[in-house]
């Protein structure tokens, strides 16, 4: 008879920005054990809020399936020596599969024959080996810190303080550090008091439920949802839920009472992020917006706990949201006092990083990149100069008062203080835009002015952080590189610029004065580097990894160009006329490697199928030319297609390699230009059938 299985494992309060990645980590590990312990079940979910992680198990059966394995070992051929006996090999693979040489069979494999190791076993109680099974899900977990405490060794997310672990209603021998695992859950830690005993996976939900915590988060997210949406409306209004603040507040709390709070109107006078940022990336509120789209004197938090004493909860975080915004006032004042473009030369007083000066000198590179790219990009005279000006202020907020307290809002202040100075509209938007795209999923900037300048100070960034030798690897990536080339890779394509990065890297690395003897070593890092992030997008987008190699082995310096090959030939292997088109070209590539110079020559023509081939070739040559100076790829790739039929009845027609050398050769050189045709597309070798 199947039992339900429950792991609670309580904790210290854990991060809130760690419980996602940890549940969905404790569900895959489970899964996968659950799998390879070959124990049955119906359904596994996970659990958890700020002091839990719990995993439920429903209808786990009482025993596990019977072992029966075939393990492929050597070929036939292999596993015997010259006289007949067993060789080195089958013995070695016996006794790494646990069993003997003469229990091994000969089966037949893919064409062949090969010798395989049946192993079979009779499947244990679950309740024998569910112990050890839940220590391995839980000791294997990994997180981004994790601590130690007391003596001993073991390191977790946070200190273990109960487990609780039951087979239906039977407790589990399971055991962390010192921690032995029992019936006993604990409550919300204000609303609840002292240890509940459970008997089941069901007890165990009422009863928490019951002592004011909503284990399961998709819940918690419910009621806050319906309880912001609700709050709102009774004001007039509608809440603005930022997703990412939302899942924050999910594992924050273990029971959620929305409550409503106000400030004063007058600081509505402020800009609306100089409100909301406070509100949303300090406080955690959620702000409320009027049914005519404008920022309301409100705003919506969550508690953790009941509505009990809500007045005294609104009146506490009124009272540091006020003081917060009364900070804002004041820098908002202070900093209107001065033009922005008088901050500019305080920027020398700012080290940008070790060995690359201030921000006052990367300030004067991105302005130099910027008219690099601006000349690359064929920018009018005039997209150039706004993008030179706003080159010019894009870091001067920095040394304003209200981002040096709110770092949040570079850029987004620099636009409403470079409005407020008399500068153009486009200058300004540029200024806020530079910084796009700033997440995954964030916008990518729309004017000329914000692409020039956004590419030229990630790039700055880029190429000055690889040549200090500070290069990602694995998880850690300090100064966000990866999301910086990310985004110069997406504006490139976005804005259909065709640019070449390897120029742009050497400019970059030019302006930063490296020794020429790293400059070629640095440059194939960077290199490496965008080409990765260019490979993770199209593999995002679904292109095969055979096209992409296909595609970057004919050269990626041309992003944009690079990305619409990688889609044609995408597109084009789609076609069901496809693998035929390949065939008949595959044949073409083998042979034209031994072929020299591209010397046609007609007259050694001895079969009207040559002289088709090369016809068709001749006018598939004009297409494929025509269609690249547009960019039309795809068209390029049709003419494949073309040449398919003429390429066979070549191949049923000719012997290429005939004892005539100068038959041969041009027969070569035919095969060879046709080829080429793809050249700086496709290699079309690479691609898997």
């Amino acid at each position: 008879m199947a039992k339900d299985l429950l792991l609670e494992i309580g904790t210290e309060e854990i991060p809130a920005k760690f419980m996602p990645a940890i549940l969905t980590q404790l569900k895959e590990k489970a899964e996968a054990s659950f799998a390879e312990s070959r124990i049955a079940y119906q359904s596994l979910e996970v659990y958890g809020t700020p002091r839990r992680l719990v995993l439920a198990c429903r209808g786990v059966e009482e025993q596990q399936q019977d072992l029966h394995k075939e393990v492929k070992g050597p070929a036939k051929k292999a596993a015997y020596d010259e006289t007949g006996n067993w060789s080195k090999a089958a013995q070695g693979f016996a006794r790494s599969q646990g069993t003997t040489v003469q229990d091994l069979v000969i089966k037949p494999f893919e064409g062949g024959e090969y010798v395989f190791a049946i192993i079979t076993g009779k499947g244990r109680e679950t309740k024998e080996i569910i112990a050890e099974l839940l220590t391995v899900i839980i000791t294997n977990l990994s997180f981004p810190k994790s601590m130690r405490w007391a003596n001993y060794d073991f390191r977790f997310v946070r200190p273990i303080r109960w487990l609780l672990a039951l087979f239906g209603q039977k407790l589990i021998d399971l055991a962390i550090t010192d921690v032995v695992a029992g019936n006993v859950t604990y409550g919300h830690r204000f609303l609840s008091h002292g240890p509940l005993a459970v008997n089941s996976l069901e007890d165990y939900l009422c009863t928490l439920t019951a002592n004011y915590v909503i284990v399961d988060p998709a819940k918690r997210e419910e009621l806050i949802r319906d309880q912001i949406a609700v709050i709102a409306k009774q004001q007039g209004g509608t809440a603005s839920i930022d997703e990412a603040l939302l899942e924050e507040v999910v594992y924050l709390i273990e029971y959620p009472t929305a409550l409503y709070g106000q400030f004063e109107e007058t600081y509505l006078q402020l800009p609306d992020p100089v409100l909301i940022t406070p509100m949303r990336e300090h406080q955690r509120y959620f702000p409320v917006y009027g049914l005519d789209g404008k920022l309301l004197n409100g705003f919506i938090t969550v508690r953790n706990g009941t509505a009990d004493h809500i007045s005294t909860v609104r009146a506490g975080n009124e009272k540091v949201l006020r003081a917060r915004l009364a900070d804002a006032q004041f820098f908002w004042d202070q900093d209107r006092e001065s033009p922005l473009s008088d901050r500019v030369e305080d920027l020398k007083s700012i080290v940008f990083q070790e060995g690359l000066g201030t921000m006052w000198d990367k300030t004067e590179r991105i302005k130099k990149l910027t008219s690099i790219l601006a000349l690359a990009t064929d920018a009018s005279e005039q997209e150039t100069a706004l993008a030179l000006r706003a080159a010019t202020l894009a870091k001067a907020d920095l040394m304003t008062a209200m981002v040096k307290e709110f770092t949040e809002l570079q850029g987004i202040m620099g636009r409403e203080y470079a409005r407020l100075s008399g500068e153009e509209a486009a200058v300004t938007e540029a200024i806020f835009e530079h910084y796009l795209p700033r997440f995954a999923g964030d916008i990518l900037p729309e004017s000329t002015a914000g692409k020039l300048v956004g590419i030229a100070d990630k790039l700055d960034t880029i190429v000055g952080t690889f040549s200090r030798g500070l290069i990602p690897t694995g998880s850690q990536d300090p100064y966000a590189l990866r999301r910086q080339a990310l985004g110069i890779v997406n504006i490139l394509i976005d804005s259909e610029f065709n640019v070449s990065l390897a120029k742009l890297l050497q400019s970059a690395i030019c302006l930063l004065n490296v020794k020429e003897a790293k400059q070629e070593k640095l440059l194939g890092s960077l290199q490496e580097f965008f080409q990765l992030r260019l490979r993770n997008i199209l593999a995002d987008q679904g292109v095969r990894y055979d096209i992409v190699d296909a595609v970057f082995a004919e050269g990626i310096d041309d992003i944009y160009a690079t990305y619409k090959r990688a889609h044609a030939l995408a597109q084009f292997a789609g076609r069901t006329d496809f693998v035929s088109s390949l065939t008949a070209y595959t044949r073409v590539l083998n042979l034209a490697k031994k072929a020299g110079e591209v010397v046609i020559d007609t007259a050694l023509f001895q079969d009207s199928a040559e002289r088709t081939l090369y016809n068709v070739y001749q006018v598939a040559c004009q297409h494929a030319n025509s269609a690249v100076v547009i960019q039309d790829y795809e068209a390029a790739l049709i003419v494949l297609k073309t040449l398919q039929g003429p390429i066979d009845a070549f191949f049923a027609a000719v012997m290429v390699m005939v004892e005539d050398e100068k038959i041969k050769n041009n027969r070569l050189a035919l095969l060879k230009g046709i080829a080429e045709l793809m050249r700086g597309i496709a290699d079309m070798s690479k691609v898997v059938v």
